[in-house]
């Protein structure tokens, strides 16, 4: 697989790397005596030279010897007494859109934490502008020195005939995408029903990425680890990171996949799975380590993988295979360990010094040789990224929203009580419960009933226009007096609106379509909180800072509303994410997640 990732490719400079080494010419630069972190022996070793030339390691100087003789005059010598040097991290499955920053923005808030690089999958900008908005995106990577490798969406929309999305992204287009530049694997093949029928579009995605030696990453919820998981992994998905529980995580290592063990702001996986893992003694070398989805102001607050090392530590792991995880297990993976995960010679220099191997602060950042990074503070910056209009107009609803807009007509029924279905939400997980509630009826409409956390849900088609239809539906677990907006509604991104009433859920719903998207939060007639996003309803123009201290005054604002869980706007995000058990509501009404199938809202 080629690699254009690094400043230069081996075969490009591979003489001088042999000359450096011998201390025939001198290197660019010297790191000298680091506690060098050597993932390929899972080792420690304590004061270590690297000489780096061309952006690639050339030498390492280890038990005893030293890299005086590749340092000449102009070498930029760096004393790292004290510290560990560790590979560049790197995440094995990031949607950078959930940040609500473009790459460069993202790459200014993780690079100074140890990122350097990261395994994206621009699906949510996929759902709305298609691949053509995909590429968009990646326009704005290249000007920052963080690795973005693309993993382009598999399931646009996520799954088929049950919503409506943007954009539709086939197996011609995928096959198209395998000779971009930037693109390593597939994205996340949600669709596994349509694998599992052999359905031609996602058995025709997997085909062009495996055709081009590309490995496919998947997405596997089913509690059915046996035929149906067998399945999945022999149609060649080779990695998943929707993984609950122990047992989960087990059968796909059993039948050789790739885990990666997740923890972001809202799904933090880790503690339900990880010390059983750890204390079963199995081989980790299949195992990940992945964010998956970052609020800005986690990113800002908190950090990105070196958060997840924390984590992973302080439940158990031993942080060398925590480090491994996050470096040469998932090089290895993607099939780039011949240029990333290691700090060893003809690899690239991506190098993080951290203070230790407990906080995981970094110190310096180093990306092909280059310091990017140091004390927490990138030393890059970028100017605001020039989006294309048809990027930032991308909500359409056809109509302004009124409170009548979202009255739901009970059949037959003026004054009383209905039987309906809710989605029961579980925080800090992505799953919810298909369950049956009693709601009041009056004057003929079905409504929420606040003092028993039941809210009303609407999901609005944003993409067509007046020609879109929307749904609605219940839900429980949230808490809140007032309603919540956004535009982040995965995969679609459809308008999801929910509240307790119907005049704040249409100020909320008015309010987006308004700013172009974003999310909101709405209490007795007053917008309480806005983050606006108007970059396809997903992504900001503003720095990640300021987009990280709006989203706090949102969260503020739900907490005075009523809500405990973490990341609600996030659980909130995914109500409509058909591709996860059990029940979402989509523009089109409930949908069964478990046989793919719709539901009446009012039940039997």
């Amino acid at each position: 697989m080629r690699n254009t990732f690094c400043k230069a490719p081996l075969w490009e400079c591979n003489d001088e790397l042999v000359r450096v080494a011998q201390g025939e010419i001198p290197a660019d630069l010297v790191i000298r005596h680091a506690d060098l972190v050597c993932v390929t022996t899972h080792e420690i070793l304590p004061d270590t030279d690297i000489a780096v030339a061309c952006g690639r390691v050339a030498y390492l100087g280890i038990g005893g010897r030293t890299a005086e003789h590749c340092i000449g005059e102009n070498t930029v010598v760096v004393d790292a007494t004290g510290l560990v040097a560790a590979p560049g991290l790197m995440d094995s499955h990031i949607h950078v859109e959930s940040a609500m920053v473009g790459v460069s923005e993202y790459a200014r808030a993780v690079v100074p934490r140890g990122t350097t690089g990261i395994f994206c999958d621009p699906h949510e900008v996929g759902n709305v502008r298609g691949m053509r908005g995909v590429r968009a995106m990646f326009e704005d990577a290249r000007r920052v020195p963080l690795k973005a490798m693309m993993t382009p969406p598999s399931c646009v929309p996520a799954v088929t005939g049950v919503e409506d999305t943007g954009a539709v992204v086939t197996a011609a287009d995928i096959a198209d995408s395998m000779g971009w530049d930037d693109v390593v694997a597939l994205g996340e093949m949600m669709n596994f029903p349509g694998i599992l029928s052999c359905e031609e579009n996602a058995i025709g995605e997997v085909r062009a990425t495996l055709a081009a030696d590309r490995v496919v990453t998947g997405h596997f919820p089913s509690p059915d680890r046996d035929r149906a998981l067998n399945a999945y992994v022999a149609a060649g998905v080779s990695s998943c990171h929707e993984s609950g529980s122990f047992d989960e995580v087990l059968a796909k290592l059993r039948l050789g996949m790739y885990v990666q063990l997740r923890y972001g702001s809202a799904w933090l996986n880790l503690p339900g799975y990880l010390p059983q893992l750890v204390e079963s003694g199995v081989d980790l070398r299949h195992c990940l380590l992945c964010s998956d989805d970052n609020h800005p102001h986690t990113l800002v607050d908190e950090g990105h993988m070196d958060r997840v090392l924390r984590a992973a530590v302080e439940l158990g792991l031993d942080p060398v295979t925590a480090i491994q995880m996050a470096t040469i297990n998932c090089a290895e993976y993607f099939g780039l360990a011949h240029d990333l995960g290691s700090i060893t010679p003809g690899k690239c220099a991506d190098i993080v010094l951290l203070d230790d191997l407990e906080g995981f602060f970094a110190r310096k950042v180093f990306i092909d040789g280059d310091l990017v990074a140091e004390d927490g503070h990138a030393l890059f910056d970028v100017t605001p990224h020039e989006w294309p209009d048809w990027m930032t107009h991308t909500v359409d609803l056809g109509v302004a929203p009124t409170a009548e807009t979202f009255r739901v007509a009970a059949p037959e029924i003026a004054d009383g009580t209905a039987r309906v279905r809710a989605m029961a939400i579980e925080p800090g997980d992505t799953l919810t419960r298909d369950v049956v509630v009693e709601v009041p009826v009056v004057g003929g409409a079905l409504l929420a009933d606040p003092s028993r956390d039941i809210l009303k849900v609407a999901v609005f088609d944003r993409h067509h226009g007046a020609a879109g239809t929307h749904a609605f539906g219940f839900v429980t677990g949230f808490g809140i007096h007032g309603a919540l907006a956004q535009t982040v509604s995965h995969d679609a991104h459809n308008l999801l609106v929910m509240g307790d009433n119907d005049d704040d859920m249409a100020l909320a719903a008015r309010t987006l379509a308004e700013c172009g998207g974003g999310e909101v939060a709405v209490a007795d007639g007053e917008v309480l909180a806005l983050v606006e996003l108007p970059v396809c309803g997903l992504m900001s123009t503003e720095r990640v800072e300021v987009v990280a201290e709006k989203v706090a005054r949102a969260r503020g604002a739900w907490e005075r509303m009523g809500c405990t869980m973490p990341s609600p706007f996030m659980t909130m995000g995914v109500m409509s994410l058909a591709c996860v058990p059990e029940l979402r509501l989509t523009n089109r009404g409930y949908v069964n997640c478990l046989t793919f199938e719709t539901e009446s809202l009012l039940a039997q």
